[in-house]
């Protein structure tokens, strides 16, 4: 599994490089004119700065139980001299980075369900890629605009939902029974065998065409909207609910991928510093989870996040 992990990350990485060289000369350009970059610092200093933030980034994620795409972008834009294109491209990687890394596992586990995640990936998918290229038309500061307003709807968002564990489904719906929205799955905590099933699917799959839209605009992935929806909404346990999420992601956000990729929107060096210490950071959050308090830190990332979607909405109104 880890061997076809890193074949996937070598072509990604591989056609990343292609597009960078292939792109017009604006799309440099736009990197050297997004923020003023002190030009008495070597190459590498940015890349080993972000790297070094996205291992804490890592560990924090894991701890806080939210994907790594949702807290890259806002902070990264927000205190880093990137382009926002280039912070989104990249943020798109991250989050399809750890969706590969996770789904394989997943779904031999039975925690991913197929029948569930196809319907919902073939909308936000689509839609993703319809985000993307809106994300890319629209001015810089819209954008900004957006994405901050989005980023304090998401930490509200955490501080409110209470996720069920195990909904309670009487009646599946007509439309999941026709798409065989159902399944079981293995509880090891307490040995048994939990059947599922879904209902209210209709209204699942037409919030899923927003999730997908602001996916591709925004770079976010969309793990913080899949499990709500999934879980609270459509029914699906929550172990499923998460478990679909992530694999959702490794199709989700290749959609949106291959459009910013395709417009010389990912840089080698942003992209790949940002992969590697996520994932080393999260290797080590899960070590970490095993003695500290994920409860506070869910609420130190929501404060975060508050900040970073402020400062978002602050720098396209002009002001921040």
């Amino acid at each position: 599994m880890i061997q076809r992990f890193f074949q996937r990350m070598q072509m990604g990485i591989g056609l990343a490089a292609a597009c960078v060289v292939a792109s017009p000369a604006w799309a440099l350009a736009e990197v050297t004119g997004a923020a003023t970059v002190d030009a008495t610092k070597p190459w590498w200093f940015w890349p080993l700065i972000l790297f070094f933030f996205c291992f804490i980034l890592g560990i924090i994620a894991v701890l806080a139980g939210v994907g790594g795409g949702v807290l890259y972008v806002p902070l990264v834009s927000g205190f880093f001299p990137f382009h926002l294109d280039f912070v989104r491209g990249a943020g798109l990687l991250v989050a399809l980075a750890g969706a590969l890394a996770a789904g394989p596992g997943l779904l031999r586990r039975n925690l991913a369900n197929l029948r569930l995640a196809l319907p919902v990936a073939l909308i936000a998918s689509t839609c993703a890629i319809a985000g993307a290229f809106l994300g890319l038309a629209l001015p810089t500061n819209v954008v900004q605009i957006c994405l901050g307003a989005t980023i304090i709807f998401i930490a509200v968002l955490l501080a409110t939902s209470k996720n069920v564990e195990r909904p309670e489904v009487k009646v599946q719906d007509a439309i999941g029974q026709a798409l065989g929205m159902s399944g079981s799955y293995f509880e090891e905590s307490t040995g048994e065998v939990v059947e599922w099933k879904t209902h209210r699917t209709l209204p699942g799959l037409i919030l899923f065409i927003v999730i997908g839209v602001m996916a591709g605009m925004f770079g976010l992935g969309a793990g913080w909207a899949n499990v709500p929806v999934l879980n609270l909404l459509m029914g699906a346990p929550l172990k499923v609910a998460v478990g679909t999420s992530k694999f959702l992601l490794s199709i989700t956000d290749t959609s949106a991928a291959w459009v910013y990729l395709n417009k010389g929107c990912v840089i080698p060096l942003m992209a790949i510093p940002s992969i590697v210490g996520l994932m080393l950071g999260s290797f080590v959050g899960v070590r970490v989870l095993a003695v500290a308090k994920p409860k506070a830190i869910r609420y130190i990332v929501i404060g975060v996040l508050l900040f970073a979607g402020l400062k978002a909405l602050l720098k396209g109104l002009g002001i921040g």
